[in-house]
């Protein structure tokens, strides 16, 4: 059976910790930033983990499993 392959937009998109957890970047930091408070883009701007019910499809698309 061949090798299951890397999803190349996901590979962009996510990373993984070192603990396994895969982090993402938040949206809405790209453009319109004057209208944005400081304080939100400052917040934007920092890494999260994805939501639990993404990480089975995220996981799939990384060929972790």
């Amino acid at each position: 059976m061949p090798k299951m392959k890397t999803n190349s937009g996901a590979k962009k998109r996510f990373t993984l910790t070192g603990t396994g957890k895969i982090k993402r970047k938040h949206a809405y930091k790209s453009h319109i930033l004057t209208k944005k408070s400081t304080k939100r883009k400052r917040n934007l701007g920092y890494f999260t983990e994805i939501n639990k019910a993404d990480q089975s499809n995220a996981k799939l698309l990384l060929a972790m499993k």
